[in-house]
């Protein structure tokens, strides 16, 4: 819960960075009415370990990625004190991880596995606090398509909404029309977990609900 004193004085508000460039995630923050005050992209080599499942990856990734974060936050003078959030999601065909598609090609190859099947989406979330305390969340949507015709295979190619979304498709658009069925968190196959994202703010002190006020 924000302080007296944060809630009379907003640049005393605890700080927020988002480990992401993603507009994806922004835009489900600022749905929650929290504005991040820096975005921090880290890149970092998302290329699986050896025998490392789809679990494990999404959590090792997330970590990495607020880490990287902390590291350059933590030599700034206006975000030294921030909370790091950070998110890493991964869609997976049976025990197959799907690319992040960068070229029609992937894309393709996603598609034509997701078609008429059933696909699950892990997001895993890591949030480290101004004390350098880690906490975690990790979250499982199952997702199913309908079977594509060569009609909606090719025009959802064409419309490039594939390009660097985890899996070949953005439910958020064009995709939505594929999903038969959704069993889980949307917010998270969309690429940020909301609840889960918002409640482990909430439960290390960070002001989720500061600007509510605001927008009465």
């Amino acid at each position: 819960m924000a302080s007296s004193s944060e809630v009379s004085n907003p640049a005393a508000r605890s700080k927020l960075v988002l480990a992401s460039a993603s507009p994806r995630r922004l835009a489900l923050l600022q749905q929650a009415g929290i504005e991040p005050d820096a975005l921090l992209p880290a890149d970092v080599d998302e290329t699986p370990l050896k025998n490392e499942s789809a679990k494990e990856l999404a959590k090792r990734l997330a970590r990495s990625k607020a880490e990287v974060a902390r590291r350059v936050a933590r030599t700034r003078e206006d975000l030294k004190n921030s909370y790091i959030l950070s998110a890493d999601t991964v869609v997976v065909v049976g025990k197959r991880v799907l690319p992040k598609a960068e070229v029609a090609d992937e894309a393709a190859g996603c598609l034509r596995l997701l078609s008429g099947r059933q696909h699950r989406v892990y997001t895993s979330v890591c949030l480290i606090t101004p004390k350098d305390t880690i906490r975690e969340r990790f979250v499982e949507t199952r997702v199913r398509f309908k079977r594509l015709s060569r009609d909606e295979f090719e025009r959802y190619l064409a419309s490039g909404e594939w390009r660097g979304k985890a899996g070949g498709y953005a439910i958020q658009g064009f995709a939505g029309t594929f999903v038969v069925k959704l069993v889980g968190s949307y917010t998270n196959v969309v690429g940020l977990p909301l609840y889960e994202s918002v409640a482990l703010l909430d439960g290390e002190g960070y002001p989720v609900r500061f600007s509510w006020l605001d927008a009465a």
